[in-house]
């Protein structure tokens, strides 16, 4: 099992750096390789088959691949094999590639200084964190969409990255950074996606299915109150995905607003239904009021992720 002094680690660099822009990202080689399978096999017939291969080959290369490198470190000369501190810190680097806190609160609050500038600058900044269409969205709009996508990727970028860490250390957690990637790429209902990501968007649905429900609690105990996650119960069913409205639903009734609604993906309509009813208009204080409840949620399963590897370790 992991070390908790590595998860400290890499949790303190993400909070320092965030995403490194000049590194090379273990997420863009993944895009890469699914980008080279997709182009070669979504095509022709059985593409619910070729993409459930995709997936599962993809997924299972991650894991064995990373478990192999780091049970491999013993073959390293003497006394560096034997020692901590290799493994240490390539677990402290994988953790530290694996979440996107920081980043994603600095685009949500660059989406909101974008839009005190001009509607179409803040149109342009939050099309770098969300994948529908943004060329029509009102101001109220934008706002919106950055903090369903603050809420969303809480679940996806941070909380359960750990989770999966806490159940199958790194390995797990890279892992599951691929499956969220495959979801993000290939897993939409379209014309193009419908088969061969059917089965990228069923395996992310599993792997998300309890840390989504966890981050409408860890927010709920952010706002020292239960009625956030009563909101998410009763309004979380409310989203195509079966995990998303989870998270986005506690934000909202910790806001009293609502989010949710038709938006445009790929040229395509769908008619999401609402999540909350308080249609009221989204401030700047809305936005930091939830990137601090973000940030708290998030010391929290950092905390218990770290006394989970402390207990196994």
């Amino acid at each position: 099992m992991t070390n908790p002094i590595a998860l400290l680690i890499g949790w303190l660099l993400d909070l320092i750096f965030g995403d490194p822009q000049r590194l090379p990202h273990p997420i863009v080689w993944f895009g890469k390789a699914i980008a080279f399978f997709e182009h070669r096999l979504n095509k022709g017939s059985h593409r619910k088959l070729k993409g459930a291969f995709t997936a599962v080959f993809l997924i299972a290369c991650v894991f064995v691949l990373t478990w192999g490198l780091l049970h491999s470190l013993h073959l390293l000369p003497s006394p560096i094999g034997e020692g901590l501190g290799v493994r240490l810190l390539l677990d402290a680097i994988i953790i530290f590639y694996c979440l996107a806190g920081t980043t994603l609160i600095r685009e949500v609050r660059a989406v909101f200084l974008a839009l005190d500038r001009s509607l179409d600058e803040g149109r342009k900044q939050v099309a770098r964190i969300v994948g529908r269409d943004t060329s029509e969205l009102s101001a109220q709009e934008v706002r919106t969409a950055a903090l369903e996508t603050l809420a969303e990727n809480l679940s996806d970028g941070v909380i359960a990255p750990l989770f999966w860490l806490a159940v199958l250390g790194t390995p797990g957690m890279l892992a599951y950074k691929m499956v969220n990637t495959l979801d993000s790429m290939i897993g939409y209902k379209t014309e193009r996606y419908r088969d061969f990501g059917c089965w990228a968007a069923h395996i992310d649905d599993v792997a998300n299915y309890i840390p989504a429900r966890l981050t409408a609690l860890l927010m709920s105990a952010a706002h020292f109150s239960l009625l956030p996650f009563h909101f998410s119960l009763q309004y979380g069913r409310n989203h195509a995905s079966p995990n998303s409205g989870y998270p986005e639903a506690a934000l909202a009734g910790i806001l009293n607003c609502r989010f949710g609604g038709p938006h445009y993906y790929f040229g395509e309509l769908f008619d999401k239904p609402y999540i909350g009813e308080n249609n009221r208009e989204l401030t700047t204080a809305d936005m930091k009021k939830a990137v601090r409840i973000n940030r708290t949620a998030e010391v929290l399963m950092v905390i218990l992720t770290a006394l989970c590897l402390w207990v196994r370790y």
